[in-house]
């Protein structure tokens, strides 16, 4: 069955090529992202969209609102990962920005631990 991870040959189908083909076999993103960082189309930038590769140019369309950095990901249906080093390919032209989460750790706040557990629990 294409994509359930059984044949690694497989994968492809699913997603048409492979991720470190679309990342030319980079795994780091050049600018740190965190998955809820929002990313949004400047207008403007060093290359134009036409000139841009299919996965880097679906990815600046998906930035013509601000959207978060899972969302982008999960609409190229690629790990997360390759959606981070797509989108600071972006950056570094000047085609996108980022606004990055605050510095200040949620995990800290008790009603947004208690708001996280009760969501999780009305999932189950």
């Amino acid at each position: 069955m294409a994509g359930t991870g059984e044949d690694p040959d497989t994968d492809a189908d699913l997603f048409g090529v492979r991720p470190y083909a679309v990342t030319d076999g980079r795994t780091q993103p050049s600018t740190p992202l965190d998955l809820m960082s929002l990313v949004r189309a400047t207008g403007g930038g060093m290359v134009a969209p036409d000139r841009l590769g299919v996965e880097h140019a679906q990815a600046l369309k998906l930035c013509q609102v601000p959207t978060s950095v899972a969302e982008i990901a999960a609409h190229l249906r690629r790990p997360v990962t390759v959606a981070k080093v797509l989108l600071s390919d972006l950056i570094e032209l000047g085609a996108v920005i980022a606004r990055f989460p605050p510095s200040t750790s949620y995990s800290n706040d008790p009603d947004v631990l208690r708001a996280v557990i009760d969501g999780l629990r009305r999932i189950v």
